[in-house]
């Protein structure tokens, strides 16, 4: 399907409350009008929890599963729930009619092996029964989202510079791709970077559902780009594109993460090795124009580095705590956590912590649901490090186990 026009930035300012469109604006002031207080989970005592690992390495055979000992943050001995080519991402389908699903893309090298996998979780013992198997649009896909209402699903095509939307059907599986839309369009989406060897063409490295679950907001790592769509969860339908008016040559954004408050944004820049900070500006659709969102830059950005690291690293997860006073990153290369600390004021962050992984290039991490523990997956070495976090000051000590799994890619709390 080809793309669609976009939208310019004065077509989107003109759309917006002149308060919400300035940046003179006082943050907190603008904050309050999108403060909310996220809801308390209900914690498990012994969650299952899903390892998505790496098949191109010897010993890797898909997704496993263990038990989360939360009292004392020990995990369980993995086993195999289900054989799955490259299972890079994860993620977890509402409950329906007392059945859970668990959907993983599979990161082909090209797009015949290239797709997105539907599982029945057996809730007792974790292990996945396959449903069903779709193309991902794209080859190797990299990362997966639901939206809330558990209808729809997207996908972030990175080597194949596409991103791709499904329907949820009822028993559970995926339609083929509704849409896909080609990131190689540079009258919309612009050229690619200019780091040659990573930023050749667009990559599509994350496709985040916003926390109205009315757009998707896309990191192209090649084309240095945030992207934002509105959706129809009901029918997996995009709206036209509206691109970041920002771009920082060679960053490479790669993940975002949202605040609690709904209003500030961190993205995590994989090849500059930074973490900027943005304003999430949103619309209503109205009978003369359709709801469009923008992520505006504050100028705020920190490294995720220390300063007398000098080797190859590439940042790669970022996440926001559940009450919105830290955020973590993660490197690969300097190989450790970082915690900052976010300034309720602003948002502006600050560093509270630097400390080891345990491992090597921790391509992925996540925080357990009660809080109190930091699960790392550490790609080249074979393991994933539990830390103990302490909510109060948010620092981490550890780890506390060091459990032996191939080639961790993702790790998944259900």
């Amino acid at each position: 399907m080809p793309t669609r026009p976009g939208i310019t930035r004065r077509q989107f300012l003109a759309l917006l409350p002149a308060a919400a469109a300035s940046l003179h604006v006082p943050l907190l002031a603008q904050t309050h009008l999108f403060s909310r207080k996220p809801k308390p989970a209900p914690v498990v005592p012994h969650p299952l929890v899903y390892f998505g690992t790496d098949t191109d390495k010897p010993g890797a055979k898909g997704i496993y599963v263990s038990r989360f000992d939360s009292a004392h943050g020990q995990l369980t001995s993995p086993i195999l729930a289900a054989p799955a080519l490259r299972p890079s991402f994860l993620a977890l389908g509402p409950l329906r009619s007392g059945r859970r699903m668990l959907y993983s893309v599979n990161e082909g090298a090209d797009e015949k092996t290239s797709m997105v996998s539907s599982f029945e979780m057996n809730p007792a013992s974790g292990a996945l029964q396959p449903l069903g198997q779709v193309s991902s649009g794209g080859a190797s896909p990299c990362y997966l989202a639901l939206d809330a209402t558990g209808h729809s699903a997207y996908v972030a095509n990175y080597n194949g510079g596409t991103v791709a939307s499904f329907v949820i059907r009822p028993d559970g599986t995926l339609s083929p791709p509704v849409e896909r839309i080609d990131f190689h369009d540079e009258k919309v989406f612009g050229t690619h970077g200019p780091v040659a060897a990573r930023q050749e063409g667009p990559h599509p490295h994350s496709a985040l559902i916003s926390p109205d679950n009315r757009f998707l907001i896309v990191n192209d790592l090649g084309g240095d780009a945030i992207v934002t769509f509105a959706i129809d969860p009901n029918t997996a339908r995009l709206g036209p594109p509206t691109v970041a008016d920002s771009r920082k040559p060679g960053s490479g954004p790669r993940h975002l993460a949202f605040h609690p408050n709904g209003r500030w944004a961190y993205g995590i820049d994989e090849l500059s090795s930074k973490i900027d900070q943005y304003l999430w500006n949103a619309t209503h659709a109205t009978s003369g124009a359709a709801a469009i969102a923008h992520l505006t830059d504050t100028g705020r950005s920190i490294s995720t580095l220390d300063p007398s690291f000098h080797g190859n690293n590439t940042a790669a997860e970022i996440v926001v705590s559940s009450n919105g006073f830290f955020v973590y990153a993660s490197n690969r290369g300097e190989d450790s956590l970082v915690v900052f600390t976010v300034d309720q004021k602003d948002g502006a962050l600050a560093l509270a912590q630097r400390i080891a992984c345990g491992g090597k290039a921790p391509r992925h991490f996540t925080l357990d649901p009660t809080g109190r523990w930091l699960l790392c997956g550490n790609q080249d070495s074979a393991s994933v490090t539990v830390f103990a976090r302490d909510p109060g000051t948010g620092r981490l000590t550890g780890p506390v186990q060091t459990l032996p799994i191939e080639a961790p890619q993702f790790t998944l709390f259900a």
